[in-house]
């Protein structure tokens, strides 16, 4: 969806202000230091030398993808597709031995054999995954919903929010099928395996330490990583327990200063929108979140904190998605040890023309991207070599006679 469809219109309501806030200082420090570590500048922090809006190029608008319940499975489905293309006849082979009975003495023969796991390895750890946590639910049962049932449910909120925002925002759509072993994978399917690789990766945090993240440092990260470098964030929308987490690249402001230290500010947001079901080309869905805040100001007019007003959302944090890791180590402990993330990119990369590939870019490549770049230069300077020699070739015999 283009630029025309971004919905910025401006609330016009009129709402009292709440007690103001600053930022924490250890926060100002560890955002400055996040920025200059990714983009070797440094962060703006005086309002009048922000842009009032930004927006990522149309090409980069995230894809709107599917959140993947737990209570529906999860990612299981296209993970017993890649079972079938990757895992299929995993044979697990365990020792036979003897053990000793530590309350008689006696050694007992313990007969093992090898097993093969037809469920395959990558939705077997899915399953436990999605299951594996319960917490207490009310439910209303019998004639008129008049019973009420405590039951222990997965959360109805539980998901993979975070996993399909970071592979809209790192990853372009995918477009074409991809076959594997025999297995076609459909773009729909490379989403769901981009989504899941993603799930536990840790991320890069821009801010919400407390309840509910500062005005002033809502203001601040979006204008710079959004207004001046063009780069989409994760945004977590829900206070309190639950995680509703979406990509969100386009914002807007329009702003009145009460005095030198006070400025009244209204901004909208867009954001992708989840979808019911993973589909292979996505009609995008927009949302916009309306903030109407105060920002505080120092003597230098650099912003050190704010305020919301009561008619303005409130979201949990910003982060950006970092590049993906191989489930079961460090940077993504709690992931599916059994899904090559290496298998995936490839994937996905064959499904994405190699011209929009080249237009993409993120605050910190994968392993491969570097070495596709590396290539790509190697090639441009032996083409460069060789055509230096070719011309070499065609000078003419008195020029060779004038250097001797």
């Amino acid at each position: 969806m283009g630029t025309s469809a971004l919905v910025l219109a401006l609330t016009l309501s009129v709402s009292v202000g709440q007690t103001s806030g600053s930022i924490k200082q250890e926060e100002i420090d560890y955002q400055s230091e996040v920025f200059l570590r990714w983009w070797e500048s440094d962060l703006v922090w005086t309002f009048d030398d922000l842009p009032q809006e930004g927006q990522v190029p149309d090409y980069r608008i995230p894809y709107s993808g599917h959140d993947y319940p737990d209570r529906a499975g999860g990612t299981i489905d296209v993970l017993r597709k890649y079972d079938r293309a990757f895992n299929s006849g995993e044979t697990v082979r365990i020792e036979s031995g003897n053990e000793q009975d530590t309350s008689t003495g006696r050694r007992r023969v313990v007969t093992l054999r090898p097993v093969t796991r037809s469920a395959g390895l990558a939705s077997a750890f899915e399953h436990h995954d999605t299951t594996a946590f319960t917490e207490p639910t009310t439910e209303r049962r019998g004639l008129f919903g008049l019973r009420r049932v405590t039951v222990q449910q997965t959360p109805s909120w539980h998901g993979h929010c975070n996993g399909w925002t970071a592979a809209a925002i790192r990853h372009a759509e995918p477009q074409t099928n991809v076959t594997r072993n025999g297995v076609v994978f459909t773009p729909a399917d490379i989403k769901g395996l981009l989504a899941e690789i993603y799930m536990y990766r840790d991320n890069e945090f821009l801010g919400g330490e407390d309840a509910e993240m500062n005005p002033g440092l809502l203001h601040v990260v979006l204008a710079n990583w959004l207004g001046r470098g063009d780069h989409p964030v994760g945004i977590e929308t829900a206070i309190g327990k639950e995680k509703w987490n979406y990509p969100l690249y386009a914002f807007k402001t329009s702003s009145r200063k009460v005095s030198d230290h006070e400025v009244n500010v209204r901004m909208n947001a867009n954001y992708s929108q989840s979808t019911r079901r993973e589909v292979d080309h996505s009609q995008h869905l927009a949302k916009t979140i309306h903030f109407h805040y105060s920002l505080k100001l120092n003597d230098e007019g650099k912003i050190v904190g704010g305020t919301y007003y009561n008619d303005s959302a409130r979201i949990d944090m910003l982060w950006a998605p970092l590049h993906p890791v191989q489930g079961g180590t460090p940077g993504n402990d709690r992931g599916n040890p059994h899904l090559e993330v290496k298998e995936v990119l490839a994937i996905w990369r064959e499904s994405v023309p190699e011209e929009l590939r080249g237009k993409w870019w993120n605050i910190d490549p994968t392993e491969e991207d570097v070495i596709d770049v590396a290539t790509e230069e190697a090639s441009d300077d032996a083409t460069e070599a060789a055509a230096t020699v070719e011309a070499s070739d065609e000078l003419p015999s008195d020029s060779a006679a004038t250097d001797e």
